[in-house]
Order: C-alpha cells, then structure tokens, then sequence
C-alpha cells in the first residue's frame, strides 16, 4: 500500500527512498536539490520560504512540458554538477515528474541536465532541418539557414542551332541593298526573284515551280505576297508592278506609275504600297481600275523600306535620305518625320505585340537599330550592331526579333526585347545578309545574299510549346538547286 504521503504527493518513490524527503527552495530565481535527512517525510510545496508572501507562487504550472520541446530553447545547453550527497536515482525520478518522459534519458550531470537551467532561458536555437526536408538548408545551397533573398535559379538562354538545317543554291541572287527578293507565304510557298525570273519554292513538298520571266530588258526588283498567300506582287526594273495569281501561275494585273525601279512592296488587307527609286510611295487597289490611287511624297532620295502596321492604319517608309516616315491613312503627308539615322533605312518592322512601336535600322555609316513610339514618335531605345543593318523581323512567338547585317560581319542576330540581350548569332554567309523571311509558323527564318545562297535556321520557338527548337527540321540536311 502506498504511505499517505506518496498519495498526497502523487510521487511514486522506490522502496529504497522511504526515509528520504525533497525541499525545493528558490535561490536567486533558479532551483536547486538539496538532501535534508532530518526533515520529516512530507514534500514542501512550490512557494517562497517567506511567511509574509505565502500567497504567492514562485513558478508557473506548464500543464504538459512533454510537447513543449524545451530543448529548443536552449534550456540543457549546460552541465550543471549534482549537489554532493544527491541521490542519482531520486533526481532522475523527480525530473522525469518535472519535465516529462522526453527529458528521462539524460543525465544529471550532463548536457541535458534540468537540474540547474542554463543562462541561454528563452534564448531560441534553430532545429537543424533533416537532411530529406525540401527546407533544408544544404537543399538551398546555404549552410547558415535561409537568405535574406531566396533567389530561383536562373533560366537558362534558349538554345539555337549555329548551323543552317538546310541551304538552297540561288543563282544572279543580286548583292543589291535596295532590293527585296526574298519573301515567304502563309500558304508556306517562298518566292526568290533570280535576275529576270520569279521563282516559287514549295517548304512542303521542296517542288520548285518558275513563275514568270519578265524578259532579257527587265528584270526583278522586289516580290511581296499578299497576307492570304494566294496572290503576289513583282516590282519591275522599268517600273511596273505586276500582280500574279501564285495558285495557277497566272498573272492578274499590270500597274504603271513609277518612273524606274520599284524596289520595295507592301501589302496590307485592301491595297498595295510601291516604293522606287523615283522617291515616291505609290498605292494601289485592284479593285479599280486606275494604276493608283494615292501618291505620297517626301523622301528625298530612293524608298528602299516599306512596312505597314499590323492593325493597317500606319505605313512606315524608310530612304536612301537617311529618314524614316511615318504616315496615316488620311493624310498626304508624313505623320512622322524621324531623322536620327546616319545611314539609309532599309530595314523596317513593326512589333506584333506592342501597339505603336516600331524598329528601324541604319546602313554602313549607322549600324544601329532603333525604337520608336509612333504615338508620341519618341525615340525608345538605340543599340549598336556594329554593322549595316539590312533587315528586321519581330517573331510573333515571343518578344523577340531578328536582324541581318552586312559589313563587316555579314552575321544574323537573334535579340530578345526590350532588354536587347543577344540570344545567339548566326554566320554562315560570305556576303552581306540582304534578304529575310519569315516562315507561317514563325519558327525558322531564311536568309540570302550575294554569295548566292538562301540558308533556312530554326530560331525562334513554336507559339504552343517554348521548348528550343531541334536541329533536324522539316527538310532534310544538303544544299539543292532552286532552280
């Protein structure tokens, strides 16, 4: 049976104890053990020896120490020596009492000791994570705990193949900046005007079909197809623009206008906008039957750029006068008159993800690109290429665009905007990049020049999935004829 004392304690002492009694008393707000052997055999209570204060209570009652994981606050940091005389057993029994069955594996006089708390009370240590928790701190790269800043890794740059998938041999392909004789279809038919002849080329089926041949006195100046890809237009070396069906290999259509060489087309829903050599923008509908129906005038010297926005209400004109006009549908004369090139602008596109911006580059003496506002027609942005900038396309896939160049590097650069980082650079020609082209699906592009090559790359991701592009592209690898 157990004494009334044990009872009234609720501690359950070993046999050998039965003549020993516990006084806990309070020194300067810590507890310590003391053995009294003389004192009679009852456990005094928590309070302060003072008689005046026995109302008050010396400690707090923490109702279930076992889940409060003291350990984590540092509270048996520190040996503390068991008082002499101390039985070991009884001091092991009363702090599994105290603190729980979590504290009853240490030992008195070691670092787990309860018996004297350390001066660290209340101080909060760090649980070291285990070595499978995603908040580990080896997982995160930092063996002190978390930074400041928790940075996700960077992405890695998108790879592009440096080598072209497939390479046509385009022979009299002209060396001349002001040309453009390169364009490619949504219907996936590229059209490459070769001296006097207009050639189309199927990327489908690799079929190569001739469709006209303007004669040994005329030649081919510019080709632009319409936005459905079932009609394209030829500017001639005399001065004509001349529509053809691409389907049956008919042509459509003759329009004067021009008193020499129209070297740059563009085409928009309705009409078609021609630029010579003559300094002036001619428009043309097919659906009348006068040669044109509007004349803009303001270049100073020979229209070698020519672009309309995508949503048709501005046309941007580009010259051999080093400017870059702007102009509306309701107006004959330029909105814009942007002068800050050095060079002759050729180059020309408009962002199909921004309203209102536009890219413009410079020739040899210039060799920069530039970025327009047209709301406000404020310069954006200029970067150095270090060579002539001969063309320009935006990729409708991501934000990004293309350009080609001539002197000196004869490179293709790939840019990613609006930071104007480098993505890759492509070489591979012998002379300048003088042509470019877009595919429908906006992933490869192709380029020509004098060296009398068209090389096709993979540069730009597909609209649905932005994984990089793979080498091995629709065609197979080699050079062929087009013609």
């Amino acid at each position: 049976m157990d004494s009334p004392q044990m009872r009234k304690t609720g501690l359950n002492l070993p046999p050998g104890m039965s003549q020993t009694s516990l006084r806990l008393e309070t020194f300067s707000g810590s507890f310590r053990a003391a053995s009294n052997l003389g004192s009679p055999r009852t456990i005094s209570n928590l309070s302060s020896p003072s008689k005046s204060k026995s109302s008050m209570c010396s400690d707090r009652f923490i109702p279930c120490r076992s889940s409060s994981r003291l350990h984590t606050f540092g509270l048996i940091e520190k040996a503390s020596p068991v008082k002499e005389g101390g039985n070991e057993a009884y001091s092991r029994l009363l702090r599994l009492e105290l603190f729980g069955s979590d504290f009853g594996s240490f030992s008195p006089a070691g670092p787990g000791s309860p018996m004297s708390p350390s001066k660290n009370m209340l101080r909060f240590k760090t649980e070291v994570s285990g070595p499978n928790s995603p908040y580990s701190p080896s997982v995160l790269g930092n063996d002190s705990g978390f930074s400041s800043e928790t940075s996700t890794p960077p992405k890695p740059p998108r790879k592009v193949p440096k080598t072209p998938h497939k390479v046509l041999d385009a022979p009299s392909l002209q060396d001349d900046f002001y040309l453009n004789l390169v364009d490619w279809s949504s219907q996936n038919v590229l059209a490459v005007g070769l001296g006097t002849c207009v050639y189309l080329w199927s990327a489908s089926n690799s079929k190569v079909t001739k469709l006209c041949d303007l004669g040994p006195n005329d030649g081919v100046c510019s080709v632009h197809w319409t936005r459905e890809g079932s009609y394209i237009s030829i500017g001639t070396n005399f001065g004509q623009v001349q529509v053809w069906d691409g389907t049956q290999c008919k042509k459509v259509r003759t329009m004067a206008g021009h008193q020499t060489r129209t070297g740059v087309l563009a085409w928009n829903s309705r009409t078609l906008a021609s630029g010579s050599r003559d300094r002036n923008i001619l428009q043309h509908d097919l659906r009348v039957p006068n040669d044109f129906v509007g004349k803009l005038v303001g270049h100073k010297s020979e229209v070698c750029g020519l672009k309309w926005s995508n949503d048709d209400r501005e046309l941007a004109s580009g010259g051999n006068d080093n400017q870059l006009l702007v102009w509306n549908q309701h107006s004959q004369q330029p909105a814009l008159r942007l002068t800050e090139h050095t060079a002759a602008v050729k180059a020309i596109a408009w962002s199909p993800h921004q309203s209102g911006l536009l890219a413009s580059g410079g020739g040899t003496a210039d060799r920069c690109i530039r970025f327009w506002n047209t709301t406000n027609g404020h310069q954006l942005n200029s970067v150095d290429t270090g060579s002539q900038v001969c063309n320009l396309a935006w990729s409708k896939n991501v934000n990004e665009l293309v350009s080609t160049h001539g002197y000196s590097q004869n490179q293709i650069m790939v840019w990613k905007y609006p930071s104007m980082a480098k993505v890759a650079t492509l070489t591979g020609h012998s002379m300048r990049v003088l042509y470019l082209a877009m595919s429908p699906d906006g992933q490869t592009i192709v380029t020509g020049a004098g060296d009398e090559t068209l090389r096709f790359w993979n540069v730009f991701p597909s609209m649905k999935t932005p994984a990089p592009v793979k080498e091995t592209g629709l065609w197979s690898l080699g050079r062929t004829y087009i013609r």
